[in-house]
């Protein structure tokens, strides 16, 4: 009695347990931020897309697809040509996800691997045709308004494949080694002008100095000409008077200067005096 008690145990177990990994195989899990899409080994890929949280699926009959709904970053570069055929390389940075409506679409016509499939296309493709029509110095310069054109074609583009393009941003622009060679001399004659430029001010203004101090002399001389003609000699001898007090002035301040009485040979006359 004991041993059939013990054997409806053992089997009431394992059926649960069999039951158990029936149940288990027949569950699967979406995490927060995906997606997932049925495939039917008889329907193929069906139209409805489950939501986050745990649901059930017949097992051998059906498979789920989990896909990743958040934003993800991606580089594309570019190399391409501007409107002035010179060498551009661009690195575009897109953030994209997909749109969940469209998964069914997107694995039946593009797979899992989707931006792998569309972005390396549509980018370079988008990203030629608008440098295309900027000159090298209009992508510096107008380098945001490049960036939105870039982003409304390329979001057009993408919404066709059914993922979205949450940013797109031009990181990294740089043009081919002639270009910025050219660069380069042309910063080397625009400073070469402007010393030229700044030398032949400075003679102009030189030349107007000189025209000024000469135009200065030539009226200072008519006034002591007219003067003279007014004063005569008198001027002569007044500025003869004041020559000779600054002469006076300045000797006064100097040592080893002795003054002679005048009409006095008190020294001149020594050799003489002694002879006698």
């Amino acid at each position: 009695m004991a041993a059939q008690f013990f054997n409806r145990i053992g089997q009431l177990g394992l059926g649960v347990a069999v039951l158990g990994g029936v149940v288990n195989s027949a569950l699967y899990n979406v995490e927060g931020g995906h997606r997932a899409v049925i495939f039917d080994r008889f329907t193929g890929i069906k139209e409805n897309v489950v939501g986050e949280g745990t649901h059930f699926f017949i097992p051998w009959v059906q498979r789920p697809i989990i896909f990743d709904i958040r934003s993800q970053p991606r580089n594309v570069p570019v190399i391409t040509g501007s409107k002035d055929l010179q060498n551009v390389n661009i690195t575009l940075r897109i953030l994209y996800r997909p749109i969940p409506d469209q998964l069914p679409k997107i694995y039946t016509i593009l797979g899992q691997d989707y931006d792998e499939r569309v972005l390396p296309s549509i980018a370079p493709e988008v990203l030629k045709a608008v440098v295309a029509q900027f000159d090298a110095g209009e992508l510096i310069t107008q380098r945001e308004m490049v960036s939105q054109r870039v982003s409304q074609e390329l979001t057009l583009r993408a919404k066709q494949f059914g993922f979205i393009l949450d940013d797109i941003s031009l990181t990294h622009l740089t043009f081919g080694r002639e270009f910025t060679l050219a660069v380069e001399m042309k910063q080397v004659a625009q400073q070469e002008a402007e010393k030229a430029r700044f030398v032949v001010e400075k003679a102009e203004q030189q030349k107007l100095a000189s025209i000024i101090s000469a135009e200065g002399d030539a009226e200072a001389a008519g006034l002591l000409a007219k003067s003279f003609g007014e004063a005569g000699d008198g001027l002569v001898e007044l500025r003869r008077i004041e020559a000779a007090e600054d002469i006076a002035y300045q000797l006064s301040r100097s040592r080893g200067v002795a003054y002679l009485p005048s009409g006095q040979s008190t020294l001149l006359n020594l050799p003489s005096t002694i002879a006698q």
